[in-house]
């Protein structure tokens, strides 16, 4: 395809698309509270996921429902007909193993067709299973993985790589490892199957643990069948032609795990696995992947679509292949700067002549994960959209703050085996307290969405006792360095001054001033310096202004949980792990740009 004409992408239409119109109802108590929910009630759902797959077995048994390469480079696929004659053979011998509630399928897996089709075995006789990362296994001599196995006691593992199946043999003694997908003629799992209800377990999805022992989050199906309907109503065009995924993020996080991974099942979409991830050594599977197969909903975190369009502006048929049935674009993760929110809507107006739909939303482990989103038309990045049909958002004031609080059949019933957890989770009214801030993008108008205003965890002090909102912060620090860097970790707490301690983005610090630029080279060090002063005059006040900034020569080390499977920073692990370097940071030790 030729390039389009010029088109300002700011002025260029936007692709049609069905979503959601929605219609709140505010109430405000006189502490200030608010109460935010949908007027209209969301739509029965199914009552389990195995129904979903049963219905397009029927519908559609030879549509591809996932697909993987093969070690040949090729395609695996398998199909939807295929997909419900598997799961009642490998569920059968699930039970025969006497695997049950109380002795769930362990997962230790990358993503793939076995790996989904033993998770889907599993919830089809009633046995929930627990994706965990494969780098749990290898932390610290397999800990957390002896954590995990602890909470849940696991009546086997399922460790198809021979490498993981070994650790697993050596951390949970006494666990059966099983390297290969089991069958067995069906007999008791369909009395088990059709005695399923919205209350039955699902899985088990694990909190990240960067702060503490990882917690089993109770996912029931009626929380996954209730997200999928939210799902509907607020992606309507999901229902008019069955979609097409390219997902990379591990299924062990509820993003893909559930939301992605159940999309494909409850629209009848089909999924194609992808193993790059948004890392220098493994973007160029994921642009492989893509220059095949288009998909019609993308997701992907800043960093990942950052590499994207770097790919993009140089390969016009990469460009085109991507945005030519592209629906709608998610991000999540982090925050996303106004830059790459603009170069990708450049990009898709030069392969399209219009603007493709882009939004986000708010989300945790907890809530299923469905719980906030935004696709109304935006300018740029920040809107995380409002309560999806069925939750209940309460805003309580606190600490000049408004503390986000959720209530919907979408919330997890609590922590398996842990009812002190459980409790300290929900408030007196019921609602669960996921531990963030929002604030409204128009105080008169709730309608208008929200923006996250940080992590109430994650938020510090200054010695002046001013509160620091890092998440807004962050994402507006990232985005004034113009492409310097990818990250950043906000410093300070109980110092007169805030620091960012930032991850460098090589590729963009390379293209600008040569590959042969270093991270003391003292072109960089005035760019940097430049660009933190102007965004130091823009500066409300101490709360706002960073006047303090080094580059990361160290990678953030995967291992030590500075970075998430997800490719997102974990902000409280690097401050953790990386304690000198803070103090540096503040003492103004060498490399540190500080403005007066």
């Amino acid at each position: 395809m030729k390039d389009r004409e010029p088109t300002d992408a700011a002025t260029a239409p936007l692709r049609k698309v069905a979503v959601w119109t929605p219609h709140l109802r505010v109430r405000t108590r006189p502490d200030g509270t608010q109460i935010i929910a949908q007027a209209d009630p969301l739509a029965p759902p199914a009552r389990h996921m195995s129904d979903r797959i049963a219905h397009w077995a029927e519908a559609a048994p030879d549509r591809i429902w996932m697909a993987e390469r093969a070690a040949g480079g090729d395609w695996h696929r398998l199909r939807y007909g295929e997909l419900a004659d598997l799961l009642p053979r490998i569920g059968q011998a699930l039970l025969d193993r006497g695997l049950s509630v109380d002795r769930p399928l362990l997962i230790l897996a990358e993503n793939g067709i076995g790996h989904a089709l033993m998770a889907l075995g599993a919830q089809h006789a009633g046995v929930p299973s627990a994706a965990v990362s494969p780098a749990y296994a290898r932390l610290a001599e397999g800990a957390k993985l002896r954590q995990i196995a602890g909470q849940i006691t696991p009546g086997a593992v399922f460790a198809p790589d021979p490498d993981l199946a070994g650790i697993a043999r050596g951390v949970l003694a006494g666990v059966p490892v099983l390297a290969a997908l089991p069958e067995a003629a069906p007999g008791r799992v369909h009395q088990v199957h059709a005695a399923l209800t919205g209350d039955s377990i699902a899985k088990f999805m694990f909190t990240s643990g960067t702060t503490g022992a990882p917690k089993a989050v109770i996912q029931t199906q009626g929380m996954l069948c209730a997200n999928q309907a939210m799902i509907a109503d607020c992606y309507r065009f999901l229902t008019e032609e069955p979609p097409v995924f390219v997902d990379w993020a591990p299924w062990n996080h509820v993003a893909a795990g559930s939301k992605v991974f159940n999309m494909a099942l409850h629209f009848g979409g089909s999924y194609h696995v992808d193993a790059g991830k948004p890392t220098p050594r493994h973007m160029a599977e994921t642009i492989r992947n893509l220059r095949e197969i288009a998909p019609s909903w993308y997701f992907n975190v800043p960093i990942g679509y950052d590499a994207l369009c770097d790919a993009m502006e140089g390969d016009a048929a990469l460009r085109d292949q991507f945005f030519s049935r592209l629906r709608m674009l998610m991000y999540a993760g982090a925050g996303m700067a106004q830059r790459t929110w603009d170069r990708l809507q450049a990009l898709s107006v030069a392969a399209t002549g219009a603007r493709t739909l882009m939004g986000s939303g708010l989300s945790a482990t907890e809530t299923g994960p469905f719980a906030l989103a935004a696709v109304a038309d935006v300018a740029g990045p920040g809107n995380i959209g409002l309560p999806a049909r069925g939750v209940t958002m309460k805003l309580v004031p606190q600490a000049g703050k408004l503390e986000l609080r959720l209530k919907g059949p979408n919330i997890t019933p609590g922590y398996w085996r842990e009812p002190e957890l459980t409790a300290a989770a929900f408030d007196d009214e019921g609602f669960y307290c996921i531990g963030d801030a929002l604030r409204p993008v128009d105080a008169d108008d709730p309608a208008q969405g929200f923006v996250f205003d940080g992590r109430t965890a994650e938020n510090f002090k200054l010695d002046t006792g001013t509160w620091v909102a890092v998440g807004a912060l962050r994402a507006a620090l990232v985005d004034a360095l113009g492409g310097l860097a990818q990250d950043a970790v906000l410093t300070g707490e109980n110092q007169p001054r805030i620091g960012a301690l930032l991850v460098p983005a090589t590729a963009r610090i390379a293209a600008l001033l040569g590959p042969e630029a270093t991270l003391d080279d003292p072109r960089l060090t005035a760019l940097l310096r430049d660009r933190l002063s102007d965004f130091a005059t823009r500066a409300t006040g101490s709360s706002t202004r960073v006047s303090l900034a080094m580059w990361l020569i160290d990678p953030l080390d995967p291992a030590a949980g500075e970075v998430t499977d997800k490719g997102s920073v974990n902000q409280r692990a690097v401050l953790a792990n990386r304690q000198a370097l803070v103090a540096r940071l503040h003492s103004g030790g060498p490399g540190v740009v500080a403005l007066s």
